[in-house]
């Protein structure tokens, strides 16, 4: 028969398990994947466009 603090040793390092599960990454990069789709038709509507060139514009035209 195993001995009972054999047993916790295994089953507290088993349950120390910091990092992700397959399934966990998989979620994290949909997520990403979400973010980055819904960012990029952000920056790349016609508003965001305009104002990014106003402000780039104003940044080059400046006197030094």
């Amino acid at each position: 028969m195993p001995n009972v603090s054999e047993w916790w040793r295994v089953r507290r390092a088993a349950a120390d398990d910091a990092g992700m599960t397959t399934s966990e990454y998989a979620m994290g990069t949909i997520a990403a994947a979400g973010f980055a789709a819904v960012l990029y038709k952000i920056v790349t509507s016609e508003s965001v466009s305009g104002a990014l060139e106003t402000v780039i514009g104003k940044a080059l035209d400046a006197p030094f």
